[in-house]
């Protein structure tokens, strides 16, 4: 959802879950294969863009309450973009960050993926999504399936495969009741990858639904869902705090828990509105980020 006023461009960046995430062994070009269902979930991060008039191709980058580093999703996506276009121009981007990072939410993605639409829009540029998917690429693996999101406020599924380029949009389920807790752990994507190739190498051995039936799946009643997330067992057995909020979504009557990506929130499934209400009242009293939201 675009707001222009001038030369200032608005724009909203939203959280995805992980419905199941399966990690293949590592490829010859370090990246690991995987196969996922991602779904767009309402909770929001904000970016304003405001173009400087000063051409020399910097991306200022503010965030009140949080440090950046130097190089981050924000100032990829801008140095990407302006390679594909010849834009020079430097631009301002005030971030209003509201997802958690360092939790399996796609937040840095899904801002690189908004800041492309926006620079798109302000520029003119009208990138094609071949372009834009290149730009993806050299950002972020999860920010392929950002940019596939036409409307950012309308739920958005996928099945992901390969390192996540593959994006085959499917029909999401507007039925789902979430509540999610973010534990005080911060998990880095290298750092999960890393557990991961430990506890399953050498056998790399796996319960869990193959690519091809994922949709079929997610598809059938919730409290029939067997999807894993390879990252869950090596985190757990890292950061406790993981595990304590598996258990405490479950004993709040959840019908389906996991936890989202590499970590470190977790989310259960609930059949009703009204009961994902009762839960996220329990939980919040011991869960300082906590959160509930439904699919539609």
């Amino acid at each position: 959802m675009l707001l222009l006023m001038l030369c200032d461009v608005r724009v909203l960046a939203p959280a995805k879950i992980n419905i199941g995430l399966r990690v293949l062994p590592a490829r010859a070009d370090g990246y690991h294969g995987i196969e996922s269902i991602f779904q767009t979930v309402p909770l929001y991060d904000k970016l304003a863009l405001q173009r400087t008039g000063v051409k020399d191709g910097q991306c200022h980058v503010v965030c009140d309450g949080m440090i950046l580093p130097e190089k981050n999703t924000l100032t990829s996506a801008y140095e990407v973009f302006c390679e594909v276009t010849g834009i020079s121009e430097s631009v301002k981007v005030r971030l209003d960050k509201t997802i958690p990072s360092g939790a399996g939410l796609g937040g840095g993605s899904s801002d690189a993926a908004s800041l492309i639409n926006a620079l798109d829009a302000v520029y003119d540029t009208h990138l094609t999504m071949s372009q834009k998917r290149y730009i993806a690429g050299k950002v972020g693996s999860d920010v392929f399936f950002f940019v596939e999101c036409n409307d950012v406020t309308t739920p958005f599924a996928a099945l992901v495969q390969g390192r996540g380029e593959m994006v085959s949009p499917i029909l999401p389920r507007l039925d789902l009741f979430f509540v999610l807790i973010c534990p005080d752990v911060h998990s880095s994507t290298k750092e999960a990858y890393s557990l991961v190739d430990q506890w399953y190498s050498p056998d790399w051995e796996w319960d869990s639904i193959p690519a091809k039936g994922l949709e079929t799946a997610y598809k059938a009643p919730v409290y029939t869902w067997g999807f894993v997330n390879s990252f869950t067992a090596p985190l757990v057995q890292r950061y406790p705090l993981i595990r304590q909020g598996l258990q405490d979504l479950h004993a709040t009557g959840a019908s389906y828990t996991q936890m989202s990506g590499s970590g470190s929130a977790v989310f259960g499934v609930y059949s009703s509105k009204e009961a994902a209400d009762c839960a996220f009242l329990k939980l919040r009293e011991k869960w300082k980020r906590c959160y509930t939201f439904a699919s539609s």
